[in-house]
């Protein structure tokens, strides 16, 4: 009898791991077709799945021309790359998004101070810029990004970003490779390695707009062995291969000698 009222207060498993319980009634299997499928405005939860996001707002083609407001630019973006440089294909998934582009249109500039400031760039600069900075765009067949001009890393007339031209208050430090062996002498694997802080200054921007409009030069100047805030700037890879970061001065923390 005792065995008898324990299998019947049981619980019923169904082949997708619902549980029913009925008390010390004997219960069939529940059935998972039974269990409607949560719904938000209307809409399966389970057929968000499928849905695929774009992030780029869509410009309709009525509209031809395009034109940033106060301190703002367009940039076409750079397309991303396809092929690793030893020539191998690289899915959609792999491809590293963009962080460089052509200017195609300033804003009119903005007011600091009793000074109007117009834009540093010009339209048909290439140009690098923050890694999340901006709004995506699809305008004219093409994506673009309408962005701040404090959002611009630096002008980059070549494909090395050794060669960068960091504007305002932007630093470009190339980084100290990372220590081989421990204090011991043991030898560090790659994932091991702690990630530097430590770099040498190669190029500064002219320095930040003061409260007049003034550019206010910046306090560390290239050659400097630098230590830098370890999660700030925007990091880059050089066409030798050596690691390169785009930061503020502010990120900069001490100059070492």
């Amino acid at each position: 009898m005792a065995t008898s009222q324990l299998t019947s207060a049981a619980s019923s498993i169904s082949a997708k791991g619902f549980i029913s319980f009925e008390g010390l009634r004997a219960s069939s299997a529940v059935k998972v077709s039974s269990f409607s499928p949560l719904k938000q405005n209307g809409l399966s939860l389970r057929s968000f799945r499928g849905l695929v996001v774009k992030a780029a707002t869509a410009v309709a083609p009525k509209y031809t021309s395009l034109k940033p407001l106060g301190d703002r630019v367009l940039v076409k973006i750079k397309t991303a790359e396809e092929k690793t440089s030893g020539g191998i294909l690289l899915p959609t998934t792999a491809q590293s998004k963009p962080q460089a582009g052509e200017v195609v249109a300033v804003g009119e500039g903005r007011t600091v101070g009793k000074n109007k400031v117009d834009i540093g760039v010009k339209t048909g600069t290439q140009v690098v810029y923050s890694k999340y900075a901006g709004t995506e765009v699809e305008f004219s067949g093409s994506n673009h990004l309408i962005l701040k001009e404090d959002d611009i890393v630096g002008i980059l007339d070549t494909d090395d970003v050794k060669d960068m031209k960091p504007l305002n208050d932007r630093v470009l430090i190339k980084v100290a490779e990372a220590e081989e062996k421990t204090a011991g002498g043991l030898y560090l694997t790659d994932a091991s390695k702690e990630k530097p802080s430590i770099g040498t200054v190669v190029a500064v921007g002219p320095g930040p707009l003061d409260e007049e409009g003034n550019r206010k030069p910046l306090s560390v100047a290239p050659g400097n062995t630098v230590l830098y805030s370890k999660y700030a700037g925007n990091d880059f890879k050089g066409a030798d291969g050596s690691d390169y970061i785009a930061l503020r001065a502010s990120d900069v923390m001490a100059i070492l000698s």
